[in-house]
């Protein structure tokens, strides 16, 4: 078993939690079997309303698998992964034998590091430009995974992506098994829950950019939400989109390893993303997102990159809430 032990093991689980997801729904659970770390999906979590096919599941359990992985090299250990192993249990991620040990490279040991740091990013970004030579950097991460990352260059395309975002945003307020979805997972100040989205995690009154990208409103009218001032987050940072060349629920997997490979490498830098998933969860402004701006690939997530004028606070749940018999 390489040097791992136990407590190493579960460690790597601790880790794993910390990928994003939407709402913060956390929809996964692991096991330890022996040698293995096993990642299951955990459909109680799935967004009914929102992610009838489990899209956007699976894409978060390929970002806790992203996790597992690099938290394993971190030990001096090799992950074994095999990915949706049993076609009779859909709900078997993956599992990932721990291999022989080795030397641990200094990147990985800086991934690892940046995986309880990483947060997600609800607002707007100062007017400090990302260097182009990272936004080269997050490219060749993503194609690493088996991804493609783009950024937007045309003005013309994020008015157009700002645009579907607001209007499915719109559709969504007005759906009621969206509406109880966000009740479900916002958060109002004090709550102890480990999951969903925290009332701190999010500005009370968030600063418009433009192109504006609507923001998932988990106040839901309630005065919730962080009061400091940030005067400074105007600006609405660089548009991307992430891209896989199918839409099988590998390629989802593969697409939130994908996501969690830049957003940690984009974290190590300061600079961190917001995602805006509501146009992805129609499959027809879907297909045109994918016909007018993607063709012929699939577009996985749209986010917004850029500095932050603070971080925010991140809650997960403990190892005993994820951590199951085999």
């Amino acid at each position: 078993m390489g040097r791992c032990t136990r407590d190493d093991l579960e460690a790597v689980v601790e880790a794993a939690a910390w990928a994003p997801s939407v709402h913060n729904s956390q929809p996964w659970s692991f096991a330890l079997d022996e040698d293995e770390i096993i990642l299951r999906a955990d459909t109680d979590r799935r967004l009914r309303a929102a992610d009838p096919e489990g899209r956007e599941l699976l894409l978060s359990c390929g970002a806790a698998l992203f996790n597992v992985r690099t938290a394993i090299r971190a030990t001096g250990c090799e992950p074994l992964v095999r990915m949706l192993p049993d076609p009779d249990r859909p709900a078997l991620v993956a599992r990932v034998r721990i291999g022989p040990a080795g030397a641990v490279e200094e990147e990985t040991k800086m991934l690892r590091e940046e995986i309880p740091r990483r947060r997600t990013h609800r607002a707007g970004f100062i007017p400090r430009p990302v260097p182009p030579r990272l936004l080269d950097l997050l490219v060749k991460e993503a194609e690493r995974e088996g991804a493609r990352l783009t950024p937007v260059r045309s003005v013309g395309a994020v008015r157009v992506l700002a645009a579907l975002t607001s209007a499915a945003q719109d559709v969504q307020a007005q759906d009621r098994s969206f509406s109880l979805e966000m009740i479900r997972w916002g958060r109002p100040p004090g709550s102890r829950h480990r999951d969903g989205v925290p009332a701190d995690a999010y500005p009370q009154q968030a600063r418009r950019t433009y192109p504006h990208f609507a923001q998932r409103d988990y106040a839901r009218g309630q005065g919730w939400g962080d009061r400091g001032d940030q005067p400074m987050a105007t600006q609405t940072g660089v548009v991307a989109l992430l891209t896989t060349g199918g839409d099988t629920r590998a390629d989802w997997i593969q697409a939130g390893q994908a996501l969690q490979a830049v957003l940690l490498h984009a974290s190590a830098y300061g600079v961190c993303a917001a995602f805006h998933t509501q146009l992805l969860e129609f499959r027809h402004l879907r297909d045109f997102v994918r016909e007018e701006l993607c063709s012929p690939e699939f577009p996985q997530m749209v986010m917004r990159l850029g500095y932050p004028v603070r971080h925010t606070r991140g809650v997960r749940r403990t190892l005993p809430d994820v951590l199951e018999q085999a």
